[in-house]
């Protein structure tokens, strides 16, 4: 796909990897709006993606509300004058044990992670059907390939997601409209500032650009996926798929330093 001029809406635009993704789509002149629940934190991105030239739309919406899902892609199709591009990149995690977590929580995660960006790609589908050459871009997580112990419902509701998207590229596929799924790993996103763990425990982190690029590289190359942590990450895939037991291994030799680094990982 060629970026230039593509009309795209951002969920979760206002940091993270929402952000990085607005200034690395901005950088190919293309036109976009970005959604966040923060008013401050939305102003703030506006701010300094407007001062990088082509200006933004800000919408300021939880997207797992409906009234806020349809407010959200109503304005930002009137802005951007159609839509080419949809990123459902908001999301939330709770760490911690299953029966430790509050229902309420997990229902968030569910809601925010899985829910809110399949209405969201329904309703858009009209939108993104007009182009002809559109693309729908889930950001997934790497724990959607590796599933980490507590991070059950977390991991159950990118797997989802994930499984959403190949679904649906395969039910759209000759209908002018492709679907690409990113699975960053550790990133260094406001998202992440409460989970302690670090690279002894499998939580190395990149820069929110580096994914941002990448996944600009996967929707110019019209890729399936685009995964993220490099070789290491691609062996603890390959084994989890021939070897899961080795996998459960290596997890029991870190669960008790683990827990103790992600009990407090909250972001919803």
């Amino acid at each position: 796909m060629n970026i230039s001029g593509k009309r795209v809406l951002i969920t979760g635009g206002s940091s993270g990897i929402g952000l990085a993704l607005a200034r690395a789509l901005l950088a190919k002149n293309a036109k976009v709006a970005i959604t966040g629940r923060r008013p401050d934190a939305l102003s703030k991105a506006i701010e300094d993606l407007n001062g990088a030239g082509s200006p933004v739309t800000g919408v300021c919406a939880d997207v797992s509300t409906p009234a806020r899902r349809a407010s959200t892609l109503e304005r930002a199709i009137e802005a951007l004058g159609g839509l080419d591009i949809l990123v459902n990149n908001a999301g939330g995690v709770r760490a911690g044990r299953l029966e430790a977590t509050a229902e309420a929580d997990l229902q968030a995660m569910i809601d925010v992670d899985l829910v809110a960006p399949i209405l969201l790609t329904r309703s858009a589908l009209p939108a993104l059907r007009a182009s002809g050459d559109a693309m729908i871009v889930n950001v997934a997580s790497g724990i959607a390939l590796v599933g980490a112990p507590f991070y059950a419902t977390y991991a159950a509701a990118k797997a989802g997601l994930a499984r959403f998207g190949e679904a649906l590229r395969r039910e759209l596929k000759g209908e002018g409209v492709h679907v690409l799924t990113a699975y960053p790993g550790g990133t260094d996103t406001p998202m992440m500032q409460s989970n302690r763990a670090g690279p002894e425990l499998g939580f190395s982190r990149e820069p929110a650009s580096a994914v941002a690029d990448a996944i600009v590289e996967g929707i110019e190359a019209d890729s399936f996926e685009v995964i993220r942590g490099g070789e290491a990450r691609a062996q603890m895939i390959a084994l989890n798929r021939d070897d899961p037991a080795a996998v459960d291994e290596r997890f029991l030799g870190l669960k008790p330093a683990l827990e103790g680094a992600v009990k407090d990982h909250s972001a919803l």
